[in-house]
């Protein structure tokens, strides 16, 4: 540990966001960066704890203490190998995670000044591919071959893993582009498609196979994937949106909140869009339904398409601001999130039921909802009101996809047998990330990936070639 006492004298600085008037006009990143210097300064803060909380509250089981403190020595290659060790894509997590391990740390307890540890991680491997310590490696093949089902961050994770034990990987993938909802859900201005890209040309240069346009059922049954390859994961995550069916959900103007943010990152990335079934949000009143970290997305593109007013509402009551006994430190804080893209111009409300979509002539022009009181469930007041909308996006989370359901999309029997797949309905059969826990964070799924990696492994190594 080179400067204990530096949480003392050295406050928390992040690296913030472009100004709104900048970025409100671009889908390119809105955070910033710091330079070496102060990244170094950051990670002088950490403590090295005895019991280090943040390397707890990781997924991954990151080593933070260790690399904050390769980085604060100036040893960027050696602060990146202890990173890549455990995490596969830090590129990815540095922008995207919520950084649990952040929330965790012992100077967020004692002054509310965690350790800049996303951002430190998105500087650590920024910096190796800028300095050329990442390059594709030569790797022995064992003879076995194994398929990937899903290429978002479960199945990219596990893909990367087993190529790197010497399987043969190829990853199937139904949409245009590998990435899944790293490339077709989260916003380019949160996470630049370039980086996705990036990652995805040395997996290929390291052997990684990608099969895109490719739907694994009907068209292409698993069968084939079963009788060709050694093993199949599943990753095709949980891309089923949560409805709401009230009246009048017919209406034209009423979409899911992936269709709004899978168009936009395809015209951006200059994929053809059936005019049709283009949304354009330009002028209009937009009202974002659920207040988790989708609807936000919604609210930055919307802004960005230039709305005429964006108006996010959610069922569940306000969250307290800085902090809320009932998840006290280390566990992570349900409070109040303001993001970048509510920066940006959007009205938000708490305790809020939809109780039907109202229009003319078939077409969306507002929502009756209503005020409701959480002491602990949920009672209606009777208190309504109309708020007008051209256009409603659904973000409310996502179903969890049932065993039953999913082998049914693959034209799969499941037995009666108990068991998660892969270890009595189908033994060359394994799964991975939403696909089995339902939505959850990227950084969760990029562990699920790994751990079923090394189960892929081990099962393969109980084979005979």
């Amino acid at each position: 540990m080179g400067n204990p006492k530096a949480f003392l004298t050295i406050h928390r600085k992040e690296a913030g966001y472009r100004p709104v008037h900048e970025r409100i006009d671009d889908f390119s990143e809105v955070e910033q960066t710091l330079n070496a210097s102060d990244r170094r300064e950051q990670a002088s803060r950490c403590m090295d704890c005895g019991v280090p909380f943040c390397h707890w509250a990781c997924p991954l089981g990151n080593r933070q203490p260790e690399w904050q403190d390769r980085l604060y020595k100036g040893d960027w290659q050696g602060a990146y190998e202890i990173l890549a060790d455990t995490c596969d894509f830090p590129e990815f997590t540095g922008r995207v995670c919520p950084a649990l391990c952040e929330k965790a740390c012992v100077l967020n307890l004692s002054c509310g000044e965690p350790v800049t540890i996303r951002e430190n991680e998105a500087a650590i491997i920024e910096g190796a591919f800028r300095e050329g310590y990442i390059q594709p490696q030569s790797i022995e093949r064992n003879g076995k071959r194994v398929a990937i089902v899903g290429s978002g961050p479960a199945g990219l994770t596990a893909a990367n893993r087993l190529n790197h034990l010497g399987y043969t990987v190829t990853v199937y993938e139904k949409d245009e582009k590998p990435g899944g909802l790293l490339r077709f859900g989260i916003p380019n201005f949160k996470l630049g498609k370039n980086i996705i890209d990036r990652r995805i040309r040395l997996m290929e240069a390291e052997g990684v196979r990608f099969q895109t346009n490719t739907v694994i059922g009907k068209a292409y049954p698993i069968s084939v994937l079963l009788n060709e390859y050694d093993a199949v994961c599943l990753a095709m995550g949980a891309e089923t949106p949560r409805d709401l069916p009230i009246e009048g959900r017919e209406l034209k103007g009423i979409h899911f909140a992936l269709e709004l943010l899978g168009q936009q990152n395809r015209q951006l990335e200059g994929i053809a869009i059936d005019e049709a079934k283009r949304i354009h949000c330009a002028g209009k009143r937009v009202l974002v339904i659920g207040g988790g970290d989708t609807g936000s997305d919604c609210v930055g593109t919307a802004n960005r398409q230039q709305a005429a007013s964006v108006t996010q509402i959610e069922i569940l009551p306000q969250p307290p601001v800085g902090y809320n006994p009932e998840t006290p430190w280390p566990q992570f804080p349900k409070i109040l999130k303001t993001t970048s893209s509510h920066e940006e111009g959007c009205v938000r409300r708490w305790s809020l039921a939809s109780n039907r979509f109202l229009g003319e002539e078939g077409k969306l022009t507002g929502v009756e909802v209503e005020e409701v009181i959480w002491n602990p469930d949920m009672q209606r007041t009777g208190r309504t009101e109309i708020i007008p909308a051209d256009l409603v996006f659904l973000a409310m989370g996502f179903l969890r996809p049932s065993k039953a359901a999913v082998f049914e999309s693959l034209e799969l029997a499941l037995s009666d047998e108990p068991g998660e797949a892969g270890e009595k309905d189908i033994p060359k059969l394994f799964a991975c990330g939403d696909v089995v826990s339902g939505a959850s964070l990227v950084v969760k799924a990029m562990a699920s990936g790994q751990k079923t990696a090394v189960e892929i492994d081990r099962y393969l190594q109980t084979i005979k070639s």
